[in-house]
């Protein structure tokens, strides 16, 4: 069943323009993308709204008048069960609707990327040796290959996504390059109370190639409780590692100059207020302001491993192996004790299988994967693996302003308000790829249509939340993943969109959009104030980022997987360096905090084999 009719009816297509006829096309090219039961979901869902038209008119929506079609939906969303199937829709086809209307300026020609040694699984022999093979190459798993290869160690990383190089961003539409750069195409979710969408990458460069490029060091409070409440000694090795991560991403305070007015008008609300805010720390030196950082930098301004770390290690030796999905760890059990690490079993694309063996295995497949791999290779045995599931649960508020915000021009994530950071709430000025907004408009036909249309006018802001970590990921082939949201992380959420909507009418906006879909507007603070009253943590649209702690690091064996130096309990010779190894939420972005990790875990391997241990 084709979403034709809709499309119309959702962006109230009479015709007059030719952008909303583009628009079906391009959905279904998000679609395909997705996996097969979120596309299956999609699909499912369209069709009751089909037939809802049918019974209701006797007629499917693309034969219908556009009067009657916004008639259909508005009796739609008028009944409380069927209504949440049109917000689920809205999502798809709004960011399909924003490519189509504001397609993306031409990208400038993008400097070379440094070299890297990486060789498609195709190419790969089926069978070779390594020192260390390293599992991922992302943020945790590029810098344990850099400092094992710099060790004179023959290192090995393998990838299961695509090398992309800067200059193929800026051929292709933002869209496009979020469904190829995101597993699941950017689908991943957590089921729970309410069910967020989790985007990770998948990539070589791994999540470091798509998120935001904001670089906090991990607060010394966190420092505190990871080595206080949990025993992970590594804390202490923390501030010169992290020293040495920002001189390696060339990490700088961003300047003014291409901030863009959305990060303006949040420094201007935050001033008026009296709150604490600064433009953030970013690892994009030279950026010009393109605001496609979670899609791909398309000028290459933003280092992400790939153009930072990675090339180091290949220089140093290292090879990538990319479109490789690693099957299991190798284990050999013939000597005394617990067995031990013998290499690697990956499959290549067409099936086919290649082994790369070697008595070191690097675990960096991130939070979300990591625990599935080690069960998967019968390693999955300790009671929390998988548990402990922390991230960022995410919201975000829109302004409406009397001039154009062109919140698409500037730094994508910008300004950093620490005002409610020490309740565990953090604020920064976020933007979007032109056409692709994060924020559901409120809507549908001409009212949705109107929103579109007046989109440059819109600031936005988002809040993460430090989390109680409340999640877990299981399964072994596919992963499965279960957030529920703590009550008191959800007051949090709640918190939040009143300070952004503060922040917002501070700087002059004339109103705020809340994301609410029972109560989406206030034009006042009294107002807000009085819509909120009456709305919860279920009513927000919520997002989350930055899984961690699934393969946690701990003096305590009942507790933590993984041993203070990063060691997987249960097996000599496998470590966890990446995301999963952190014990509990970093109450910041956190890939400085992972790399940090990674290079501390590195190091103390180093060490302690030469020492013979």
């Amino acid at each position: 069943m084709t979403a034709d009719g809709l499309v119309a009816a959702l962006l109230a297509d009479d015709g007059g323009t030719a952008w909303p006829a583009r628009v079906p096309r391009r959905l279904d090219s998000v679609l395909a993308a997705l996996p097969r039961p979120a596309r299956a979901g999609v699909r499912a869902a369209v069709a009751a709204v089909e037939t809802y038209a049918v019974l209701r008119t006797g007629r499917r929506l693309a034969a219908l008048r556009p009067d009657e079609r916004e008639e259909v939906l508005r009796s739609l969303a008028e009944r409380p069960r069927l209504a949440p199937v049109l917000d689920l829709l809205k999502v798809p086809v709004l960011l399909a609707a924003g490519t189509e209307r504001i397609p993306a300026p031409p990208a400038a020609p993008a400097p070379a990327d440094p070299p890297l040694d990486c060789v498609p699984a195709e190419e790969w022999p089926a069978r070779t040796t390594a020192d260390v093979v390293v599992v991922g190459s992302g943020a945790g798993g590029a810098m344990a290959a850099r400092t094992l290869a710099r060790a004179g160690l023959s290192v090995v990383v393998l990838e299961e996504g695509r090398h992309h190089p800067t200059a193929s961003f800026g051929r292709r539409a933002p869209l496009d390059r979020f469904t190829e750069l995101y597993r699941d195409g950017g689908a991943t979710v957590a089921l729970g109370r309410p069910p967020v969408l989790l985007p990770v990458g998948r990539a070589v460069g791994g999540t470091t190639v798509v998120n935001s490029g904001t670089c906090y060091r991990t607060p010394d409070h966190v420092l505190d409780r990871w080595r206080g409440v949990f025993g992970f000694g590594l804390a202490d090795r923390f501030g010169p590692l992290l020293d040495e991560v920002e001189r390696t991403l060339r990490v700088a305070p961003q300047p003014l100059d291409v901030l863009g007015n959305n990060g303006l008008l949040a420094l201007a609300g935050a001033g008026r207020l009296g709150w604490r805010a600064a433009p953030l720390r970013r690892n994009a030196p030279g950026c010009k302001g393109s605001c496609q950082c979670v899609v791909g930098c398309p000028t290459g301004a933003k280092q992400s491993v790939q153009l930072s770390v990675l090339p180091d290690a290949c220089v140093a030796g290292a090879r990538i192996v990319t479109g490789a999905r690693v099957l299991r760890i190798l284990l050999d059990h013939d000597a005394p004790g617990p067995p031990r690490a013998a290499g690697v079993l990956a499959r290549r694309p067409d099936g086919t299988d290649l082994e790369i063996l070697g008595p070191l295995v690097v675990a960096a497949a991130g939070a979300l994967q990591t625990p599935p791999l080690l069960r998967r290779s019968g390693l999955g045995g300790h009671p929390r693996l998988g548990r402990n599931l922390s991230v960022h649960p995410a919201t975000s508020v829109a302004g409406r302003f009397d001039e154009p915000v062109t919140a698409w021009r500037g730094v994508l994530q910008s300004v950093g308000v620490e005002e409610l950071h020490e309740r565990g709430i953090l604020v920064e000025a976020t933007a979007s790829p032109p056409g692709m907004s994060s924020f559901v408009l409120p809507g549908l036909g001409r009212e949705l249509r109107r929103e579109l249309e007046e989109s440059d006018r819109l600031a936005t802001l988002g809040a993460m939340i430090a989390d109680r970590p409340s999640g877990r990921v299981s399964g072994r082939d596919r992963t499965l993943v279960r957030y529920d949201l703590d009550p008191r992380d959800g007051d949090r959420l709640m918190t939040a969109v009143r300070a952004m909507g503060r922040l917002l009418f501070a700087a002059g906006a004339t109103e705020v959009l809340t994301g609410i879909p029972g109560a989406p507007r206030a034009r006042s603070l009294d107002a807000l104030d009085e819509l909120l009253r009456s709305a919860g943590p279920r009513d927000l649209h919520v997002s989350a980022f930055h899984p961690t702690g699934t393969v946690a690091a701990g003096d305590d064996p009942r507790r933590a997987p993984a041993d203070p130096e990063g060691r997987l309990r249960g097996v000599h010779g496998v470590l966890v360096a990446d995301g999963s190894l952190l014990p509990g939420c970093p109450e910041v972005n956190p890939q400085l905090s992972i790399m940090a990790a990674a290079l501390a875990v590195s190091e103390a391997w180093l060490e302690g084999a030469g020492r013979g241990s």
